[in-house]
Parts: C-alpha cells; sequence; structure tokens
C-alpha cells in the first residue's frame, strides 16, 4: 500500500458487536502513518489506534482478507485472530439473491459497487435530490460535483446506478424531470430514510463501548445452526413453563429426566451425563401408539445441537395448528419434497446420490439428509464427517415437526460467544427420590430401546 512501510504492525479481530465488521488495532513507533494508510483504504478511525471496517453488503473479512496481503506484501507484520480467520474462510452467498445467473464473484463486484455509491452519498460526494418507493424498492435521483446525474435503484447491496445522464448542462434537470414523470405522486425531496443496515453500520463506527478487565465478549447473532450449544436443564424447563399439559418426571437413580404429556403416549428424555461431548446423544423425543404401546417415532439430538434446534423440536409436540393447511403440505410434492420445500428460498443447494438426497446450506454449515431408508439428519459444522452437533429423526416422524425444523434451520438466528469453544453443558444429576414413586404409563418410560 505505501512505497516505505512504517515501523508499525496491526491486528485484526472481529467486531464484539456486529458480526461481520472488522476491527484493527495498530501498534508501534509509526502507528499513525499505517493508520492513515488503512484510513485510505476505507477503514474508519474510532480511536487513536483503532479502526473499524463496515461495510453495507457484509463482505469485510473478504475485504480485511485483501487488506492483510496488501500489507503483508509491504513487509507489515499482520496479525488476524482465529475467529477472523475462520470468517475469512467462509464462503457464503446471499439467500434469494435477485440476480441468480451471477458467479459469487460477480455478486461480490456488484455489492462493492454499491458500497461505493453508499460512501459516495455518506461523504456527500453524491447528492440526492429526490427518492420514491417505486412499489418494490426505493429509487433515487442525484448528481456528483462534476456534475454527472444518475437515477439510483435499490438499497443497500443492491444499490445500482439504473441510468445516466452525464454532465452536460441541463442533464441535471433532465435527470429530476425524468424522475418526477416515472414517480409521480410516490417523489419525496431529499435522500431516502437510513435503511436498517446503514442504521447498523453508523452505530458500528461508532467508538467500542469499555467494557471491565477480563469481561467476557459479547455474543453475536449467527444462523442458528452455528450457535452455541444449548442448556439442556433450562431449555426443558422453559418448555414445561409454557406447556401446562406436559410435566417432569424423574428415574431412579436420577440418570435421566423425562417430560410426559398427559396422554402418555408422547415424552421426552434428557439424560445426564457429566462428561458428555457435543456428539454425545443427550435428548430422545418419542411418540408412541398408546400408553402401553408401540413406538410410533423418535427423534435423538446430541448435546452440541443449538437451543433454536431443540427448543424447536420440542415446541413442535405441542403445536395443535393444522399443517396441512400450508401452502407446501397442499402442493403435489412428494411428501420428501413438500417438506423441504422452503430450503429452496434460500438458496440451500440440493444433491441426489445413491444413499438419499442432501441439502446444504450456502455457507456450507449445515446440512440435511433424507436417507432412503426414510430417516432425516441434520447436523452442523465444518466437516461433514465429524460434525459439531447432530439431530436424527427416524421413519414415519411426522411431517409438521420436519417441517418446523427445516423452517428454524432455513431461517433461525442464535447467539455465538465470540472465540468461546463450542463445548455443551450437561444438566446436572436430578435429585434421586429416597423411594421410586410409581408412574401412571411407566411401561413407556421403560420401552427405551424398541
Amino acid at each position: 500500500m505505501t512505497p516505505t512501510a512504517p515501523d508499525a504492525r496491526v491486528r485484526l479481530d472481529t467486531h464484539p458487536t456486529h458480526d461481520s465488521a472488522v476491527v484493527a488495532t495498530v501498534t508501534g513507533p509509526e502507528a499513525q502513518e499505517l493508520v492513515a494508510v488503512l484510513k485510505a483504504d476505507a477503514w474508519h478511525p474510532i480511536a487513536e489506534d483503532t479502526l473499524v471496517l463496515v461495510r453495507i453488503d457484509r463482505e469485510e473479512p473478504y475485504w480485511a482478507r485483501e487488506a492483510a496481503q496488501a500489507l503483508t506484501a509491504d513487509g507489515i507484520t499482520v496479525d488476524i485472530s482465529p475467529r477472523l480467520r475462520e470468517a475469512m474462510a467462509e464462503e457464503w452467498t446471499w439467500a434469494a439473491y435477485p440476480m441468480p445467473w451471477c458467479t459469487r464473484a460477480e455478486i461480490r463486484e456488484v455489492s462493492d459497487q454499491a458500497q461505493q455509491i453508499y460512501d459516495a452519498i455518506r461523504h456527500g460526494r453524491l447528492r440526492i435530490h429526490a427518492h420514491a418507493h417505486d412499489g418494490h424498492t426505493t429509487v433515487a435521483v442525484g448528481t456528483y460535483p462534476d456534475g454527472e446525474s444518475i437515477h439510483l435503484h435499490g438499497e443497500d447491496h443492491l444499490r445500482v446506478e439504473s441510468y445516466t445522464y452525464g454532465s452536460a448542462e441541463g442533464a441535471r434537470e433532465e435527470a429530476t424531470t425524468d424522475f418526477l414523470r416515472l414517480y409521480g405522486d410516490a417523489v419525496r425531496p431529499g435522500p431516502a430514510p437510513l435503511t436498517d443496515t446503514e442504521r447498523e453500520a453508523d452505530r458500528t463506527r461508532e467508538p467500542l463501548p469499555a467494557r471491565p478487565a477480563n469481561a467476557p465478549a459479547r455474543p453475536v447473532s449467527v444462523p442458528v445452526y452455528a450457535a452455541d450449544p444449548a442448556d439442556p436443564a433450562a431449555v426443558l424447563e422453559q418448555f414445561l413453563a409454557e406447556n401446562s399439559s406436559w410435566e417432569k418426571h424423574h428415574q431412579w437413580p436420577g440418570e435421566t429426566t423425562y417430560a410426559l404429556h398427559e396422554s402418555l403416549v408422547l415424552r421426552v428424555e434428557l439424560y445426564h451425563h457429566p462428561d458428555a461431548g457435543p456428539r454425545d446423544e443427550l435428548w430422545t423425543v418419542a411418540a408412541y401408539a398408546s400408553p402401553v404401546g408401540d413406538r410410533l417415532w423418535h427423534a435423538t439430538a446430541t448435546a452440541g445441537t443449538p437451543e433454536g434446534i431443540i427448543t424447536t423440536l420440542l415446541k413442535s409436540l405441542a403445536d395443535e395448528r393444522d399443517w396441512g393447511s400450508t401452502t407446501w403440505a397442499a402442493s403435489t410434492a412428494p411428501p420428501a419434497r413438500k417438506a423441504v420445500l422452503p430450503l429452496a428460498d434460500y438458496s440451500w443447494e440440493e444433491t441426489t446420490t445413491e444413499s438419499g438426497r442432501t441439502w446444504m446450506s450456502p455457507d456450507e454449515k449445515c446440512r440435511l439428509q433424507h436417507d432412503r431408508h426414510a430417516t432425516w439428519t441434520a447436523s452442523g459444522g465444518n466437516e461433514p464427517h465429524r460434525p459439531n452437533w447432530t439431530v436424527q429423526l427416524s421413519q414415519h416422524a411426522p411431517p409438521q415437526v420436519i417441517q418446523q425444523l427445516v423452517f428454524e434451520l432455513a431461517e433461525g438466528q442464535g447467539p455465538r460467544q465470540p472465540g468461546a469453544p463450542r463445548t455443551p453443558r450437561s444438566p446436572a444429576p436430578c435429585p434421586v427420590p429416597a423411594v421410586r414413586p410409581p408412574i401412571a404409563g411407566s411401561h413407556a418410560l421403560t420401552s427405551r430401546g424398541r
């Protein structure tokens, strides 16, 4: 970036409150020279030796990597935190992107052009005269300092120059006249109100809040399948508090806690493994034909499963809505296809093999499999053969359970503590009664393993 590298070094890390922004901390005798270099490269200073890179296209890790490579080539030492390296290596794409013919590189190019328009407006290099809503998105008319007038279409990472009028005399008047003719009564003077993304970017450019020494970093919001493991005992207690038709029971000698539906045909088992790893089974959900009948279907979840997924699985048992009325359930698609129709709207990639079908999230961090034996498996993590968590549903699992799980995987968000190891919290052993009490329908309790 500079002919002579300043005597300084920079550390790059993720922002504590913005899930894609990057913070640069500069140290060394000539730190201010390096700060100036980063400022020229669109980094925003938030303290004397600290800058932040925040964009409206969520591409900060990519551009931080580009900056790191350029600095390293100039002889400057760059330290990158492990969590930022993970974000730099992550490949993802926008869900339901309106230009599906674009490659990932082309999508990044489009969003970078939108970023340049946003920066020009924010820094006063592009003056917006008027805006309107065309029924789908925001449109605007503006002029650059050199006299070139343009029409804009879209918001955030999708904003583009839809028409250019040049810089000849009268171009601004022509552009404004055409804008009024196209959008009529919808036209409002000045720039459009800030979007949620733009407001978030403004907040991220503020100085970092002071935190006490050794205080843990604030959790960030991530897709539910990448969130931290659930607190099993708390999740089960919350479920019981919200569903009065379920009751909690313990099995002597305190190795398992049960939640039983009043019908005695539905149950949830939570095992107590003090040394449970994230891949060890901790939950079992099961349904029976009758209080003393055979098991109809079951689902299991490992200790590393995020809270949103466990909560969805439990809530699906208590959901009494008519799922047959939903558009995907009423479609002519095969049963398995109906269950996963929502994934098509979120850019999940489907592949078919001899063993069944697999749907992969855009960032390749979550997989949903439907095998030839009609069982379902959802798993999350960077390594397909060594996932961080797994949920399995047996044959005959109700479509509504699968559908709710699919929607949570596609849309859900959850907390992730930056830099925290993904170690699950195993529930403490439940109290051991002096005498084991009889439980109605106990046949269902002891039929594990059918």
